[in-house]
């Protein structure tokens, strides 16, 4: 019996990688995607501020909804190699 081991993708890894988009992404299409309400989404873009990521707002010129991003990540992310959080893993 042979058993495959999968790295798991967080629920975090996810909201980062949706975020290091070059357009980046607005709260509601966030909390759709993962399956969060609003204010948990809220709630963890300011757990990433804490932890050192740059997340920045955006006001769109059509006005929709504004707009998340990451511009900058921390040096080192806890768990995992400098290289992976660059690349929003």
């Amino acid at each position: 019996m042979t058993t495959t081991t999968q790295k798991r993708i967080t629920k975090k890894v996810q909201l980062i990688k949706l975020l290091s988009a070059k357009a980046g992404s607005d709260i509601q299409s966030l909390s759709t995607k993962l399956g969060w309400q609003l204010h948990t989404t809220r709630a963890a873009m300011s757990g990433l501020r804490k932890a050192g990521y740059e997340v920045t707002r955006k006001e769109p010129s059509n006005g929709g909804p504004a707009r998340y991003c990451i511009e900058a990540v921390p040096a080192v992310v806890e768990g995992t190699p400098k290289e992976a959080a660059q690349h929003g893993a």
